[in-house]
């Protein structure tokens, strides 16, 4: 499994979103924060975003603009300057499930245009405007969605290519991505969460010893191993009960319970809610959830 990929799922529920935007300046629209992850492209002309706490970003054709919270902002035009086209949307985000991976980033994250980086973001905003102007062709509706989620990784991808890239030693998730032992152990979690696994056993994964691996996972990662294994165990459970039906002990079984009990008091210990009752009240997986 791909742990970029992975942390996206545990945390994305129902259908995203994209639409064109044209607005001629001056304008002045205000964005109240929302339970989701959204984005704005600049397709011709200037504006500025201002973020409710930051200093403003100001966008040209082809920057990006990712706010992964959904935080507060305001988009604004200026006196004398084009009319300002934009794609805009939004992925619905289930706060409870979040990654630490999404918390490690800014409430805005810029990604400029520039000649001959992020080639495939570039593409997906391509293929995604000529989707949006033409959206009345077969199969339409599948082709946004699927250019949506790529979309989305593509976008976080970037930002962490970016940072790993420069000037500044990155640090984080930004680093932890990006350093062979760390994600090794991983991809290990992530590829078989069920797995009963130990710190000696992860350790050697990330050809480490016990004791410096230990060190060297919670300082990138911000937990020990076995926290984060604990972690994702449960997140990996909270998407399986938002997007089926399987009963309780199966799901108990699929992240590495053999007790329904255990798995139920680790479960309401993260989410507050036993599993049953969590699957009741937490917004669902379903396609027109959104």
């Amino acid at each position: 499994m791909d742990v970029l990929s992975d942390v996206v799922n545990a945390a994305r529920t129902g259908r995203p979103h994209s639409r064109r935007v044209a607005r001629s300046a001056p304008f002045c629209e205000h964005f109240a924060a929302v339970p989701a992850a959204g984005f704005h492209v600049v397709l011709e002309g200037t504006c500025r975003l201002t973020p409710a706490q930051g200093e403003p970003v100001t966008l040209g054709p082809g920057d990006v603009a990712f706010l992964p919270r959904g935080s507060a902002h305001t988009l604004a035009g200026c006196d004398g300057s084009p009319a300002v086209e934009m794609l805009c949307g939004a992925y619905l985000l289930d706060g409870s499930a979040a990654h630490p991976l999404l918390d490690d980033l800014p409430d805005v994250v810029h990604l400029p245009a520039r000649v001959g980086r992020h080639g495939q973001l570039r593409a997906a905003l391509e293929l995604l405007g000529a989707e949006l102007d033409d959206d009345d062709r077969p199969g339409s509706q599948a082709v946004l969605l699927t250019l949506l989620d790529l979309l989305l990784l593509y976008i976080l991808r970037a930002w962490f290519e970016d940072r790993h890239a420069g000037g500044h030693s990155p640090s984080g998730w930004a680093a932890a991505l990006h350093d062979p032992a760390v994600a090794a152990a991983l991809r290990a979690v992530h590829d078989d969460p069920a797995h009963p696994w130990t710190v000696e056993e992860l350790g050697a994964r990330a050809s480490l010893s016990r004791a410096a691996f230990a060190r060297r996972f919670t300082a990138l990662a911000g937990r020990p191993p076995l926290a984060y294994l604990t972690w994702w165990r449960m997140a990996t459970a909270a998407r399986l009960l938002r997007g089926g039906d399987a009963p309780v002990h199966v799901i108990a079984r699929q992240v590495g319970y053999s007790s329904q009990y255990t798995f139920t008091h680790a479960f309401k210990r993260q989410y507050g809610l036993p599993p049953a009752a969590y699957r009741r009240h937490a917004p669902a997986l379903h396609p027109d959830a959104g």
